[in-house]
Order: C-alpha cells, then structure tokens, then sequence
C-alpha cells in the first residue's frame, strides 16, 4: 500500500508561510526558535501518516465541524498533536492499493478549540 501524504488549502498556504520564516531564521544563524521547532514536527508527523495513516486520534463524526464536512465531502476526520500546542486535522481517501493523507487544517490550539467550539474552563 503506498500512502501519499497531501497538505492543501489553507494547511498548505500555512505550511509554506512557516517554511519562509524557518528559512529567514535559519539564514541568520538561528538554530531553534519555536517555528523551527513547529516545521521539524509537521515534518516528522507527514512521515509517520505514510506509515501509519491511522496514527492520529479519530474525531468521533458528531464533533465534526460543519463547514470542513462540507469543504471536503468527509467520510473520515483525524487530529494529530504537534509541538507547542498546534494540531494537524487530516482526512483519508483512497483504496487499498493507495491511501492520500490530505491534511486540510494547520492551526495553533486556541483556533482549534474555537473551531470544534471547547469552552475554556
């Protein structure tokens, strides 16, 4: 079975903005600063969805967020936890020949709860 994994709509424009910043950071000598920290943990996690796609948390359907049900046509809604609080949200297509690991959402914990509308207590 061979897993592609995909980042696309806003998850990619994010993932691209950070990969900017890294590569600013990066070019004036920084060795670790919090976005660097964030890429290397997209990065790593995209490697173990193409082996695993299962490995993130299944979001039971009655959680999911209306407007990604209908932006994406799911069938299937996944959370992965990145550094510092930040979350992947991925979504499975395909047969058993080949799997695509669309990631559809990139996004900080706050923006996160206040999408799946968790109440801070």
């Amino acid at each position: 079975m061979t897993v592609k994994v995909l980042i696309v709509d806003n998850a990619r424009e994010e993932f691209e903005k950070l990969n900017e910043v890294v590569g600013r950071q990066r070019a004036k000598g920084v060795k670790n600063s919090e976005e660097i920290q964030l890429l290397k943990s997209i990065k790593k996690k995209s490697e173990l969805l193409k082996s695993n796609p299962a490995y993130g948390n299944k979001i039971p359907r009655k959680l999911w967020p209306k407007e990604l049900v209908e932006k994406y046509d799911l069938t299937n809604l996944w959370r992965v936890e990145l550094t510092n609080y930040w979350r992947i949200l991925y979504t499975l297509k395909g047969d058993r020949i080949e799997v695509l690991c669309f990631i559809i959402k990139l996004f900080d914990h706050e923006t996160y709860d206040k999408l799946f509308k968790y109440n801070k207590t």
